[in-house]
């Protein structure tokens, strides 16, 4: 499947041109994890976002740590990391390969590089973005 096809079922990327789909995904690269491999590690600096092409992951809290917790796993056509393309700060979990898994990786820089030359990437995905927003928002809202 091309790159621009699996970026395109991002919730992210989901209101891009399929010009801008397609300047994302030559930057994109493919890659490989073994079962049991740490793919990012919590507090590490975020540096790319990952769409699941086959496999499954778990995301983990507090690994390493007496105690960890298993939050959520994700498989293929699942996604992490989308939030470190805009803001580079620390992984807020870890993410472990349950099985093999393959990966389409989208490097921080690469995505930078984009937006600068093409900012309607930006544009698009500010609905998106402020949806994603108004969501928790609303979450926390009916926490209290």
């Amino acid at each position: 499947m091309p790159h621009e096809d699996v970026l395109g079922a991002a919730p992210l990327f989901s209101q891009l041109s399929r010009k801008s789909l397609a300047r994302l995904g030559r930057a994109a690269v493919e890659r490989k994890f073994a079962q049991g491999e740490v793919i990012v590690r919590e507090g590490e600096a975020a540096a790319a976002f990952f769409m699941i092409t086959k496999g499954r992951v778990a995301v983990v809290r507090g690994e390493g740590a007496k105690r960890s917790d298993v939050f959520n796993e994700i498989g293929a056509g699942g996604f992490f990391g989308e939030m470190s393309l805009l803001d580079g700060a620390p992984r807020m979990a870890s993410i472990k390969a349950l099985e093999d898994t393959e990966c389409l990786v989208l490097s921080r820089w690469d995505f930078m590089a984009e937006l600068r030359t093409t900012p309607e990437i930006a544009v698009a995905m500010l609905p998106i973005l402020s949806q994603r927003v108004r969501d928790l928002d609303a979450r926390l809202g009916e926490r209290d």
